[in-house]
């Protein structure tokens, strides 16, 4: 299983949380971004995700190495794209450790940085019938 993933379809979970069992693990953290229904004081009727997948692959294979070496852990990112409704798993995090704290924050770690360095990119559609690109300056200036 890879280390990092992009998915197009919902994301089985637990088999995730299991390729992470490890009986030296005494520790289990997991974080799941889901699609919410607002944004800024806007509804959000749905996400749509896009990737650059050869550079994404790469960039979040290696997020994900550089907290294993960091924090002597197990873990594992996936990673949706295309359309999601509300309520949709956008994104998945999963870390074991030999203890919580190194697992949580390897967790941590992980989330942050693929948000801020892989090529991923969320328009959201509103209620209202409008839709944008958020966090990213230079696909607002291109839709």
């Amino acid at each position: 299983m890879k280390r990092f993933a992009l998915a197009d379809r919902p994301v089985d979970t637990r088999a995730l949380r299991e390729s992470l069992a490890d009986p030296g693990c005494g520790g289990y953290a997991a974080f799941e971004g889901w699609v919410r229904d607002h944004n800024e004081g806007r509804r959000v009727r749905r996400l749509e995700y896009e990737a650059y997948p050869d550079l994404a692959l790469a960039e979040g294979t290696r997020v994900v190495a550089e907290a294993m070496e960091r924090f002597s852990v197990n873990a594992r990112c996936v990673h949706r794209t295309g359309d999601l409704a509300v309520g949709d798993l956008a994104v998945w995090v999963g870390v074991s450790g030999a203890h919580r704290d190194e697992a949580f924050q390897a967790c941590r770690y992980i989330i942050d940085e693929i948000k801020r360095r892989v090529p991923i990119w969320k328009k959201e559609h509103y209620t209202d019938g409008t839709a944008e690109w958020v966090n990213c300056v230079a696909c607002a200036a291109h839709s």
